[in-house]
């Protein structure tokens, strides 16, 4: 079986969940050739697994100081190369395009006439799902932008719909330890403000991930590079995470038993969601500000206990290979029975999503 695999580059947790799908695909003899899309080609990292991958301008969100800035977002976007990509894109000699968010090969494939089945935590957001509710608009925007005649949403509940639980690597289902520092990602953020944040509480150790070239010691903080090697076992062996929040780190840590501190992108709907989310399946703490009233006592807080949940990419790659796309309640419902630790409280916090629209 030859697959298109389009996936959208602007956040980690996309690549890091093809990552998951390919030797998934691989182990029943599919051929994967990606496409991605969202950021220059040389802004991405350890990408041997892929091969011989294409590269598109597509789309992606302008930020500043930890906001999405929407009038440059609409400004940047290059409606004309896009329908270029498009057009350039010859999807027709595959059998399947699987798209995670990416709106070219979703598209090529729309126009082209080849069965497509979009992969991601995106399409989740079309449901109704908590803090939603507020942008009615926001199911029809998802679908516009990568569609597909089959959607599977990929979040930490299924919400009555087709949602898979997620993707984790098997890596990430490893021994974890406590060495008393806590991991920082917040690439959305100034991070001069988050250094000298940091750094008011000196007794405390942070290891912070950043757009810096090699490891730099700063008092209590030490800074290092995005790295694929490095990044996991600090994962595994922090007693925290402050982070945005993203699906992909937050599902990781949440697997990891490890306690979250995030603060959801600011005007970005998905994040305000997540961290609503996160709220009512008692696994985050919420901040709109970065206040020490708030972190010192998460500081203190206990770990969570792990969460479990099952080999979805292995399931969802027999799934798409046994062809029996148009029918995905099996496959979701026997998911969610496998999977653990995630039950949602039976009422909803309240919403942190309108700080954030």
């Amino acid at each position: 079986m030859r697959i298109l695999y389009g996936v959208q580059g602007t956040g980690n947790g996309h690549i890091t969940r093809a990552r998951v799908m390919l030797p998934a695909l691989q182990a029943l003899g599919c051929t994967v050739d990606f496409v991605f899309s969202g950021r220059a080609r040389d802004a991405y990292f350890d990408m041997v697994p892929f091969g011989r991958y294409r590269c598109f301008k597509g789309f992606t969100f302008a930020n500043r100081q930890g906001a999405v800035q929407w009038g440059q977002t609409l400004w940047q976007a290059d409606m004309a190369a896009f329908y270029r990509d498009v057009q350039a894109l010859n999807v027709r000699d595959y059998d399947l395009v699987l798209t995670d968010f990416e709106p070219v090969s979703a598209w090529a494939a729309k126009r082209q006439g080849v069965p497509a089945v979009g992969l991601a935590h995106q399409y989740a957001l079309r449901h109704r799902i908590p803090g939603t509710a507020r942008a009615p608009w926001l199911g029809l925007c998802l679908h516009t932008f990568a569609p597909a005649p089959v959607q599977l949403g990929v979040h930490w509940a299924d919400f009555d719909a087709p949602i898979l639980p997620p993707l984790i690597a098997a890596s990430h289902h490893t021994a974890t330890t406590d060495e008393g520092f806590v991991l920082v990602y917040l690439p959305f953020e100034n991070p001069d403000f988050i250094r000298h944040w940091l750094k008011q509480l000196p007794q405390q150790r942070f290891v912070v991930y950043a757009a810096v070239r090699q490891t730099v010691t700063d008092k209590n903080l030490t800074i290092k590079p995005l790295n694929r090697t490095t990044f996991p076992v600090d994962l595994a062996a922090c007693s925290g995470v402050v982070c945005n929040s993203g699906f992909g780190l937050c599902s990781e840590a949440m697997v990891l038993g490890k306690k979250i501190l995030t603060r959801p992108q600011r005007r970005q709907i998905e994040q305000g969601s997540n961290a609503q989310i996160l709220q009512q399946l008692g696994r985050a703490t919420v901040m709109k500000q970065f206040d020490h009233a708030v972190l010192k006592p998460w500081l203190a807080q206990a770990a969570p206990p792990k969460a479990e949940f099952p080999d979805v990419a292995t399931a969802v790659a027999q799934w798409l290979v046994a062809g029996r796309h148009h029918n995905s309640h099996a496959l979701v419902a026997d998911l969610w029975q496998q999977s653990r630790h995630v039950a949602l409280a039976d009422t909803e916090p309240a919403a942190v999503i309108q700080n954030w629209v």
